[in-house]
C-alpha cells in the first residue's frame, strides 16, 4: 500500500426524486482511496454506502461533485477502459452469475467484451483464473447452480479480475456465506490483493469483517461521512457516538471460537 491516492472523491452528492420529494442519499462526501489499500465503507441500511459504490462504478451519475482516477476525471458515462479498471463483486453470486451460462462462459464474457486474445488464449485465462481462486478447472462447464455458495463467490471474484482490474468494489461479498466459508473467502481476497496489487473498496454493515480486512474505514450515517480513520484506531478510539454504537453491536467471539475458525479455515477445503 502507498500513500498515493488512486481514487479521489470530492464533494460527491447524489439526490433522487421520489414522488414529489427529493431525497439526498449521499451528501457532500470527500475521501481518497490509496493504491493497494482495502478501504471499507460501513453503515446501517440507508446510510448511502451502496449509492456511493454505484457512483464509483459509474452506475449512478453524481448530482454534484467529482471523481478522479490517477488524477484524471472519471466521467458519468464510462468507456470500456474505465469499466475494466473498476470492477464489482456483488453480494449474491447466484443472482450475479447468469444461470444459463456455464462457469467458463461467464468468465469468458469479460474477455470477449474487452477483446482479449484469441479463443485459445481466453480458454487459458479462464483455467488460470479458476485455479487462482481455488476452483478446480474441471467445473468450468458446469452451471452456477451446481456450485456451493462459496465456490460461486470465488467465481464472481475471478470474473472481476478477468481483465486485470485495478480496483474491486466488494458490495457485502460475504454476507450470504456461513462463517467458515466467509473466513476462507476473506483469506482469498487478502491473497489476491497481495499477489495482484489490487485496491479494494469494501462495502458492508459487518464491522467484524471490516476489522479483519480493512486498512481504513469510512463510517456513513444518513448519507454523511461522519468518521474516517485507520481500522485499529477506529475500533480502539472511535470519535463519534454513532461509530461507538456500531462497534458495540458487533457480536463477541470467544478466543476458542476464533482458534477453531482459523484452524478449520487453514485445513478445510475451499467453500
Amino acid at each position: 500500500m502507498t500513500d498515493q491516492p488512486l481514487l479521489t472523491v470530492r464533494n460527491l452528492t447524489k439526490r433522487f426524486r421520489v414522488g414529489k420529494q427529493t431525497v439526498t442519499a449521499v451528501d457532500d462526501i470527500s475521501f481518497d482511496v490509496r493504491q493497494g489499500e482495502c478501504f471499507a465503507i460501513v453503515g446501517e441500511s440507508g446510510s448511502g454506502k451502496s449509492t456511493m459504490a454505484n457512483m464509483i462504478l459509474g452506475i449512478y451519475p453524481p448530482s454534484s461533485g467529482n471523481l478522479t482516477f490517477r488524477g484524471k476525471p472519471l466521467p458519468a458515462e464510462r468507456n470500456l477502459e474505465h469499466r475494466r479498471l473498476i470492477q464489482l463483486v456483488q453480494q449474491n453470486p447466484l443472482s450475479a452469475l447468469n444461470p444459463r451460462r456455464s462457469i467458463a462462459a461467464s468468465l469468458r464474457l469479460a474477455l470477449d467484451v474487452h477483446g482479449y486474445g484469441d479463443v485459445g488464449a481466453r480458454k487459458t485465462v479462464v483455467r488460470q483464473l479458476l485455479e487462482e481462486v481455488g476452483i478446480d478447472p474441471a467445473v468450468a462447464d458446469r452451471s452456477p447452480s451446481a456450485l456451493s455458495g462459496g465456490q460461486r463467490q470465488r467465481v464472481a471474484i475471478a470474473r472481476a479480475l478477468a481483465c486485470r482490474s485495478e480496483v474491486v468494489v466488494l458490495d457485502e461479498p460475504t454476507s450470504a456465506l456461513d462463517v467458515l466459508v466467509q473466513a476462507r473467502v476473506l483469506r482469498l481476497l487478502e491473497q489476491l490483493r497481495a499477489a495482484r496489487g489490487l485496491t479494494y473498496i469494501f462495502i458492508t454493515h459487518d464491522l467484524s469483517v471490516v476489522r479483519n480486512i480493512a486498512d481504513r474505514v469510512a463510517v456513513f450515517e444518513k448519507g454523511r461521512l461522519v468518521e474516517l480513520a485507520a481500522t485499529e484506531a477506529l475500533f480502539t478510539r472511535p470519535g463519534e457516538t454513532y461509530t461507538r454504537n456500531l462497534i458495540g453491536a458487533v457480536p463477541v467471539v470467544s478466543a476458542d471460537e476464533v482458534e477453531l475458525r482459523d484452524r478449520l479455515t487453514v485445513t478445510g477445503s475451499p467453500g
